[in-house]
C-alpha cells in the first residue's frame, strides 16, 4: 500500500524536481513527512510568499517548473502573492497547498480558505483533489500545463485525509491527456508568408523583443533572425538580455522608463514584429500613434494576448521560436535597411544616459554605478531587480551581455528580489548570481537572509538605500503637488549590522569610488555579501 503523501512525492520524483520550496504547517504535514524519505531537497524559507518567488527565481534560471509549498489557511493565501507574480511573468509554477479534511470543507474550520477560488485568477489552472487515486493523473497534468503553451502556475491543493489515505500502487502517467487543452505552436503558414513579405518590403522594420522570447527559448533565433535580415531590435524590460546589448542592432528598451532612441525608433518604424511582447502600458502608453503609421506583426503562443493592447495587422499565434524559423525560411532577400540602422545608430549615440558619478558627495550616483557594476560582472551573471527605482536604474543602465535580468515585471511585486535570487542561485550555483533592491523593497523580505545563509546560496545583494519609497515620492513630487505623505523610510535598521547579525560580510558605500571598490570586492569573495549604497534622496530615474 501507498499512502497519497508518497504519491505526492513519487509525482515528483518522476517529474524529476530535486529541490522545493516552502513552510510546513499541520495540513501539509504528511507530505512533509514522505518528503523527508526523498532525496529531494527542501528549502525553508521563513515567509510562504517568498517560497513562490524562490520557485519563481528557480524556474527563470533554469527553464524548468518550480515548486513551493505550502499548508492551509494562511499558509496557503500567503502564496497568491507569488503566484500572481508568476502569472503575469509567464512563469512555470507548481504550488501545493495542504488543506483540511474533506469532512470539514465549507464548515470555516481553523485554517479552512477556499485557496482554488482564491487563486482562480492567477493560475492557469488549479485542482482540489478528492480521491487519491487522482494524484498521479493530477500531478502530471499540472506539470505538463505549467509549462506547456504560455508557461504559468498551477496550484494543486490536497486536503489532509488525501494525504494519509492508501492505494495498492503506484503508477505514473507516461503522457498528460487534457480534453480542451491544446496550445498552439506552429504559426499559421498564411500568415507566416505575410508576414514574411510585409518585413520584406518594409524600408524601417523593428522587432520588439518581449519576455515570451525568453519563455520559448528563442533567443538564438531571434538573434539569427535579426543579423541575417539586417533588422533593428529594441526590448521591453522583460525583454532585456535576449539581444547583446553590444550589438551593432540593438538600441535599447522602450516605455516610459526606457531609452529616449529606443522610443524613437518604435514611432519611426513602418513595420513592427513583436515577438512574445504583450505591449502593456509600461511599454507603449500610446499605440495609436504607433499603429496608425506602421504595419503590425505579432507573434504570441497565447492568442489572448495578440490584440489586446495593440490593434494588429498580422496575427501569428504559436510558439515564438518556431514561428521565427517559419518566417527565416519564408524570407528570401533581406530588406534593405541600411540607411535605418544608420539613422538608429545615430539616434543612439546622440542619446547620453542619465547619470555622472559624483565622487565625494556622501551619495552613490545609481545610473554610472550599474554601468561600472556590469562591467565587472561575468558575462553570463544573472542579475535580479526588485521594484521602484532600483529596478529603473538597473534596467536602464546595466548591460547584459550573454546573462539574465530578473524582475517582476507584470504585477510589480516588491519584495521579489531576495527570494527569487536564492532560487535563481540554487537552480545555477555556478554563475554569479547579484540581487538589486531599495530599501523599501529590502525590507519586506530581508527575513530570507536566513535563508541564504541556511541554503548556502553564494548570492550578492545591492541595497540602493535612499530612506524612501523613491519611486511612489517621485510619483508625488510630480502629480500631488510635491506632497509626499508616507513615503519616508524613517526607523530604517543599520543594515550593515542587521547582515552582520546573520554572519553575512557586509559594507557601506558613500561615493561611487567606494561603491565601484567594494562591489569589486563583494564580486570576489566567498558566501553571501550585503553591499550598501547611499544614494541622495532626490535622485530621479527620468
Amino acid at each position: 500500500m501507498i499512502t497519497g503523501a508518497e504519491i505526492m512525492v513519487r509525482c515528483l520524483e518522476s517529474e524529476q524536481v530535486g529541490l522545493v520550496f516552502g513552510y510546513p504547517g499541520a495540513a501539509i504535514c504528511p507530505f512533509y513527512d514522505s518528503l523527508s524519505q526523498s532525496k529531494i531537497r527542501h528549502i525553508l524559507v521563513r515567509q510562504e510568499q517568498n517560497a513562490a518567488h524562490a520557485a519563481s527565481g528557480y524556474a527563470r534560471a533554469c527553464g524548468k517548473p518550480g515548486v513551493c509549498v505550502a499548508t492551509s489557511g494562511p499558509g496557503a493565501t500567503n502564496l497568491i502573492t507569488g503566484i500572481a507574480t508568476a502569472y503575469m511573468d509567464s512563469i512555470p509554477l507548481i504550488a501545493i497547498t495542504g488543506q483540511v479534511n474533506q469532512w470539514l470543507l465549507g464548515r470555516d474550520v481553523f485554517q479552512e480558505a477556499d485557496i482554488t477560488g482564491a487563486c482562480e485568477s492567477f493560475t492557469k489552472h488549479s485542482y482540489l483533489v478528492k480521491d487519491v487515486s487522482d494524484l498521479p493523473r493530477v500531478f502530471k497534468e499540472a506539470f505538463h500545463i505549467a509549462s506547456t503553451g504560455r508557461p504559468g502556475p498551477v496550484l494543486i491543493d490536497i486536503p489532509t485525509d488525501v494525504q494519509t489515505a492508501e492505494i495498492g500502487s503506484f503508477d505514473y502517467p507516461q503522457k498528460a491527456e487534457i480534453a480542451g487543452y491544446r496550445p498552439r505552436t506552429q504559426g499559421h503558414a498564411v500568415q507566416v508568408r505575410r508576414a514574411a513579405e510585409a518585413v520584406r518590403k518594409s524600408k524601417r522594420p523593428l522587432i520588439v523583443c518581449g519576455g515570451g522570447v525568453v519563455s520559448a527559448a528563442a533567443r538564438e533565433e531571434l538573434i539569427s533572425f535579426a543579423q541575417e535580415n539586417q533588422i533593428p531590435v529594441v526590448s521591453t524590460m522583460m525583454g532585456l538580455g535576449v539581444m547583446p546589448m553590444d550589438s551593432p542592432l540593438y538600441f535599447g528598451m522602450i516605455g516610459m522608463h526606457g531609452h529616449e532612441n529606443a522610443n524613437r525608433a518604435i514611432h519611426a518604424a513602418d513595420c513592427i514584429l513583436l515577438c512574445g511582447a504583450r505591449v502593456g502600458d509600461r511599454a507603449v502608453n500610446d499605440p495609436e500613434k504607433i499603429t496608425e503609421k506602421s504595419m503590425i506583426i505579432h507573434i504570441d503562443v497565447d492568442p489572448a494576448e495578440i490584440g489586446k493592447n495593440m490593434d494588429v495587422d498580422i496575427p501569428i499565434v504559436g510558439d515564438v521560436r518556431l514561428v521565427l524559423k517559419s518566417l527565416a525560411q519564408q524570407m528570401g532577400a533581406a530588406p534593405e535597411t541600411g540607411e535605418w540602422v544608420r539613422r538608429l545608430a545615430r539616434d543612439k549615440a546622440e542619446f547620453v544616459p542619465h547619470g555622472t558619478p559624483q565622487n565625494g558627495t556622501g551619495f552613490v550616483e545609481p545610473r554610472s554605478f550599474f554601468r561600472a557594476l556590469s562591467a565587472m560582472m561575468r558575462e553570463n551573471a544573472i542579475l535580479i531587480s526588485d521594484v521602484g527605482q532600483n529596478q529603473i536604474w538597473a534596467a536602464s543602465s546595466f548591460n547584459v551581455k550573454l546573462g539574465r535580468f530578473l524582475t517582476s515585471g507584470g504585477l510589480g511585486t516588491m519584495g521579489y528580489s531576495l527570494p527569487a535570487a536564492v532560487g535563481a542561485k540554487l537552480a545555477k550555483p555556478d554563475r554569479q548570481v547579484v540581487c538589486i533592491c531599495g530599501d523599501g523593497a529590502f525590507q519586506m523580505s530581508m527575513c530570507e537572509l536566513a535563508t541564504l545563509c541556511e541554503s548556502g546560496a553564494e548570492v550578492k545583494i545591492v541595497l540602493m538605500q535612499n530612506s524612501r519609497l523613491g519611486m511612489v515620492w517621485e510619483l508625488q513630487n510630480r502629480y500631488y503637488g510635491g506632497r509626499c505623505p508616507a513615503t519616508e523610510l524613517e526607523g530604517n535598521p543599520d543594515f550593515v549590522a542587521l547582515a552582520g547579525a546573520y554572519g553575512i560580510r557586509s559594507a557601506l558605500a558613500d561615493s561611487n569610488g567606494s561603491a565601484e571598490r567594494l562591489a569589486r570586492e563583494m564580486l570576489e569573495s566567498r558566501g553571501p555579501f550585503l553591499l550598501v549604497c547611499r544614494v541622495d534622496p532626490g535622485a530621479p530615474t527620468l
